[in-house]
């Protein structure tokens, strides 16, 4: 009798059924986790990179090479106060899988076998348009053909159809559209129309955009119509503006988003929120944080500003410099104070 391998990580179930995979996080923005680094976080070498609520929210997509079909699993697994993956909810998870398939992850599963599938207390559900997001970027990297509404998208986008029209654009064709920005002519058609498109356009698009890297160009137009104070309409598309920026905040024009005018006397709950959990990486500047930590505190509302904090703390990134702003001997007294009140309410 052949002896099964031992099986200890996700990456050894998937690569004993000789299946090719990608792996991704899907609970802040879509990024790409590299198989070493996936197979470093699972032997506990190396922290969660995109916590979210004490989680990693994971896809996994894998295929046979001779096959034409492809598996995507979605899971999600605690983490520890380090970041850490909880090894034994890992475990866990493998041996409903192994339960429910065997060693061979490819194989169709029975009525039986899905039934034990569902009923995986690991698997959870994205919003729709996350997984149209990914559904998009998997087929784009993996050279796959885009959905039949992109051609109807770009036709939008053009402008051609009329603003007003746009019940038929499909949230497919926005995150395959924004798949291909790499595509100059689609870049600077977006740039043009985006200080016309209605918000039951641009939020989807937003939320799409919020996982590919953006042009100056458009980061531009999207710092102008984030700026333009004045309207109800504008201060209820910013947080989606914001969140367009998420894979973007590196860039050198973004270093000055928390200081545009139209932030000085009124920055929302929900921009802030999304700052923290689409544009973290902003706050890697200890000064960009500092501006931040002040903003939040203005807010008066200890509950937010707690959540918003532990939320920062958490990614590994992010937390040496929420803790060297905590102890800047520069910060408000407003900000130590909530501090202090955020210790207080721990012990």
């Amino acid at each position: 009798m052949t002896a099964i391998p031992t099986i200890c990580t996700i990456s050894d179930l998937i690569n004993l059924s000789g299946s090719q995979y990608r792996v991704f996080d899907i609970g802040r923005r879509i990024d790409k986790i590299s198989k070493s680094q996936f197979e470093k976080i699972e032997l506990n070498q190396l922290a969660y990179p995109y916590p979210i609520q004490g989680h990693a929210c994971i896809a996994l997509t894998f295929w046979q090479k001779q096959s034409d079909q492809r598996f995507l699993w979605f899971v999600k697994l605690p983490l520890d106060e380090r970041g850490l993956l909880n090894q034994g909810a890992r475990d866990h998870f493998i041996a409903i899988i192994i339960e429910a398939l065997g060693t061979d992850v490819t194989r169709t599963a029975t009525q039986h076998q899905e039934e034990l599938l569902k009923n995986n207390p690991y698997h959870f559900t994205p919003s729709p348009y996350k997984l149209a997001a990914l559904n998009s970027i998997i087929n784009h990297q993996l050279k796959q053909p885009p959905s039949s509404y992109l051609d109807h998208c770009q036709d939008y986008i053009s402008g051609m159809l009329g603003w007003h029209n746009w019940h038929q654009v499909g949230v497919q064709g926005l995150t395959d559209f924004a798949c291909r920005l790499d595509n100059n002519t689609q870049a600077d058609s977006l740039v043009k129309a985006l200080p016309h498109l209605p918000e039951q356009v641009l939020a989807p698009m937003c939320s799409a955009l919020e996982n590919q890297p953006l042009s100056t160009a458009l980061i531009d137009s999207l710092l102008t119509r984030i700026g333009s104070a004045g309207d109800c309409e504008t201060a209820q598309i910013q947080p989606y503006l914001i969140r367009a920026l998420g894979a973007s905040t590196q860039h050198k024009n973004l270093q000055c988003l928390l200081d545009l005018p139209v932030f000085e006397h009124h920055i929302s709950h929900e921009v802030l929120i999304a700052i923290a959990s689409r544009c973290w990486l902003l706050l890697e500047s200890p000064q960009n944080m500092m501006k931040y930590l002040e903003l939040l505190i203005k807010q008066q509302d200890q509950a937010l500003f707690n959540a918003l904090f532990r939320d920062l703390v958490a990614i590994p990134k992010i937390r040496p410099v929420v803790f060297t702003c905590m102890r800047d001997p520069n910060r408000s007294a407003a900000l130590a104070k909530g501090i202090g009140a955020l210790f207080n309410q721990g012990n």
